[in-house]
């Protein structure tokens, strides 16, 4: 089995990960983006099969979670599973990359304790709740519900931050473009 290094993005839903995770992918071919499996129903017309995520029926990802094809995997709003599939991991590393994570704040624990040093967890995080709640309401995918569910779950993911190797504030995107890009250089270096 090849093995490259693994760089774990998570934070509140809102918060720039993705978007962060994006730019890093566009400027290194060296990263491989792990593509999540979830039960969740696609966002509009944008999101793809086998791009964004893979999307399984409940049934499905069930019956993974019985054959243990998962690195990780957790119930993150009720009925919707995410997780990360063993097979998408060895895909990317038997191309010659290292892996890239965006996933959930408890998926990022499961998935650091699991790589442990060969990994670098990093926790986007915005300025504050206010900023985020504005984010998501511009983003224009939320009900009300939906944004008051990832509201709460944000300032509990918040919790977690201490528990991530570093913290890239997402105030400025180009500067965090910057800083993201020299956190991976640095891991990749040492």
């Amino acid at each position: 089995m090849s093995e490259g290094r693994a760089f774990i993005f998570a934070a509140p839903s809102g918060s720039g990960k993705t978007t962060i995770v994006k730019h890093l992918l566009s400027k290194r071919p060296d990263l491989g983006f792990s593509i999540s499996a979830s039960t969740r129903d696609k966002r509009g017309r944008t999101e793809e099969n086998g791009k964004d995520y893979y999307f399984l029926s409940r049934d499905d990802f069930q019956q993974r979670i019985k054959e243990d094809a998962f690195v990780e995997w957790e119930e993150v709003y009720t009925g919707n599973y995410y997780g990360t599939l063993k097979e998408e991991i060895q895909r990317i590393w038997d191309e010659g990359r290292h892996v890239v994570f965006d996933v959930e704040v408890k998926g990022a624990m499961n998935l650091k304790k699991y790589f442990g040093d060969k990994a670098l967890a990093v926790f986007v995080k915005v300025p504050s709740i206010k900023v985020l709640e504005e984010r998501l309401t511009t983003r224009g995918t939320e009900s009300r519900e939906s944004l008051s569910q990832r509201l709460y779950r944000a300032k509990f993911e918040m919790g977690f931050e201490d528990k991530f190797d570093v913290t890239l504030i997402n105030e400025n995107l180009d500067e965090s473009y910057a800083n993201a890009e020299k956190l991976v250089e640095d891991f990749l270096n040492k």
